[in-house]
């Protein structure tokens, strides 16, 4: 009777046990804590063929905005056979996470079966690259708008070693981009850097790097990003203006029409935020880039606004628009709109 009673209590200690173990993970994961599968993944084999659509946060900031968080969902619910690589500096492998409560954004990501959540390692990503001279001198420190520079070399190198389509964290997907070697005009002539794609070790990427390093001032902006683009685009190519809704061939590239990412152009960037006007169409557009640099003014996507970013939110990243887009109260319904059906 006492053997029994001893195997007894030894059980429900170890039950005890499991369950506590259980809980403490629940509470405070490591990033390795993501899905076995995911945190198994080695990135060469994920994105070495070229075809990922890759995400950059060169903050230390863990929790994504609810925009961040629908322009990584819009990839992957544009692109369901590709996989979505989201890189976040804040992101190591001893990172602990708070429960999913405090970081909801981040676990909607995680769950999402094609996203990848990396650490951002500058250094190791400018080896072999025409930007490691740079990296390895420079004081970030002191440097003038370092977040968006250390963005503009990152997603070069990136997409240099690996290949693939680069977006800016507030580009919404809404079609699938059917080019491999392409940039993005922003207006005619002027490239942006915002969105763009190439196949691995493609030789306009490895320049844009050499130029990076030769022309740098970071106290000129753009000067390492959407400029870059341009004056190495015009080195390439013999530019024009574009005719109608078509996009110029150039060797082995294209430069696509502003109409692909850019309808809205950066002056009228709060029409976003403006009530939809169901006139405007965007049947020629691959996916729409917010200018979220522009808006100083803090405006957010609203849950029963019925603005256009709310509608797009609502069409193209109905997880985040369910779990993380508030009403006027500061509530989430939990309510899906008609758009997510």
């Amino acid at each position: 009777m006492l053997k029994e009673l001893q195997f007894f209590l030894s059980a429900v200690l170890l039950l005890a046990c499991v369950f506590f173990y259980q809980l403490s993970l629940k509470s405070s994961c490591l990033f390795s804590c993501l899905p076995p599968q995911k945190a198994q993944q080695d990135l060469e084999a994920l994105l070495g063929h070229g075809h990922g659509i890759v995400f950059i946060e060169t903050s230390e900031r863990m929790e994504p905005t609810p925009l961040v968080s629908c322009a990584v969902e819009s990839a992957a619910k544009t692109y369901p056979e590709k996989p979505v690589v989201f890189f976040m500096k804040g992101l190591n492998t001893t990172t602990r996470l708070p429960s999913n409560s405090t970081y909801p954004a981040f676990s909607l990501l995680s769950a999402i079966d094609n996203v990848f959540l990396f650490p951002l390692d500058m250094k190791r990503l400018f080896e072999d690259t025409p930007l490691r001279s740079w990296y390895t001198h420079i004081n970030a420190s002191v440097e003038s708008n370092w977040l968006h520079v250390s963005s503009d070399a990152s997603r070069l190198a990136i997409i240099w070693k690996y290949g693939g389509i680069y977006m800016d964290t507030d580009v919404i997907s809404i079609r699938p981009i059917p080019e491999e070697n392409f940039l993005a005009a922003q207006s005619s002539q002027y490239s942006s850097n915002g969105v763009f794609g190439f196949l691995p070790h493609h030789p306009f990427l490895w320049e844009c790097m050499e130029n990076f390093v030769e022309h740098y001032n970071s106290d000129i902006w753009g000067n390492q990003g959407p400029s870059l683009m341009t004056r190495m685009l015009r080195l390439w190519c013999k530019l024009r203006d574009f005719q109608e809704v078509s996009d110029f061939r150039c060797l082995n590239l294209s430069f696509l029409h502003p109409q692909r990412f850019y309808p809205i152009s950066y002056p009228e960037w709060r029409r976003y935020y403006e009530v939809w006007d169901k006139d405007l169409s965007f049947n020629d557009s691959y996916a729409l880039h917010l200018w979220n640099y522009m808006n100083n003014e803090g405006r957010t996507v609203v849950r029963g606004s019925n603005t256009l970013v709310e509608n797009l939110c609502r069409k193209h990243c109905p997880r985040t628009y369910r779990d993380l887009i508030q009403s006027p109260e500061g509530s989430v319904t939990g309510e899906v709109g008609p758009g997510n059906k």
